[in-house]
């Protein structure tokens, strides 16, 4: 395994990078990608599986982008962990170190993280599955993740196993509500559209923070805008502080914007 969850092969003396595989799998490979050193493939067909190997428990895993690890035993994945340290240090780095202690692995490998950001998109992504059915969907809306080299792509998510499912629940609720209420949601290219991002943080002290980010160009948005925070508010009183900020620029950034209460 190497950096990022991606496994190696080497065919003569060339490294190929393979993401979504575990030592041990037997697979045809399509090369992606072509440097002087190494390659980047794909799997294409497995003939066989590992017996390390894990079924990811995320119905998102492999389209998505993140939790590329899942595929892999816990275990497994803090012993290829602590050899890529090892390996930087010494072998890289030409650093003489000591033994070194094994990782003491969390008790929580679900639910452990505290902030998430999820973007809208009126550009949903379709799955290859979903393209391969060739549906026509109405509702091409979609709040969740970029989709890796598409900026402008975004995967709907229903369950996010990263952060307590609160996260999930509020996400879905705001999704459910634009969606029956007709919202728009932005088009990154063109920066049309109101509904933005959104940011979940929580905490060990049971807090939670939610943070609703749009761009308002018209009166009556503002309106429609108040209408979706009271409604969130109502829905979820175990929010401690509902925020929002106005980005009507054509970047994401907020650190130079206010933050309403």
């Amino acid at each position: 395994m190497a950096a990022e969850g991606k496994a190696i092969a080497k065919v003569d003396d060339l490294v190929v990078f393979v993401p979504y595989v575990v030592p041990g799998d037997v697979v045809d490979l399509q090369v992606k990608r072509k440097k002087n050193k190494y390659a980047e493939a794909e799997a294409v067909k497995f003939h066989e599986l590992s017996p390390v190997r894990a079924v990811p428990f995320c119905q998102h895993y492999g389209v998505c982008g993140g939790c590329k690890w899942q595929v892999l035993p816990y275990a497994e994945q803090i012993k290829y962990k602590q050899k890529q340290v090892e390996d930087n240090l010494r072998r890289i780095g030409k650093i003489e170190l000591p033994e070194i202690s094994p990782i003491l692995g969390s008790a929580k490998t679900e639910f452990y993280r505290n902030k998430l950001e999820f973007t809208f998109s009126n550009k949903r992504w379709l799955t290859a599955e979903e393209v391969k059915q060739d549906v026509k969907y109405d509702q091409m809306n979609a709040v969740g993740f970029h989709i890796p080299g598409a900026f402008d792509k975004v995967l709907a998510i229903e369950k996010c196993w990263l952060q307590d499912d609160i996260s999930n629940r509020i996400r879905n609720t705001i999704r459910d509500y634009a969606y029956e209420h007709n919202y728009s949601f932005i088009n990154l290219r063109s920066q049309e559209g109101m509904l933005r991002n959104m940011i979940v943080r929580t905490s060990s002290t049971g807090e939670l923070m939610v943070i609703l980010i749009c761009k308002i160009t018209e009166e009556h948005e503002m309106d429609l805008f108040k209408q979706l925070l009271q409604y969130v508010a109502d829905q979820f009183p175990e929010i401690t502080s509902l925020l929002y900020i106005i980005n009507n620029k054509c970047n994401d950034t907020i650190n130079d914007l206010d933050v309403h209460v």
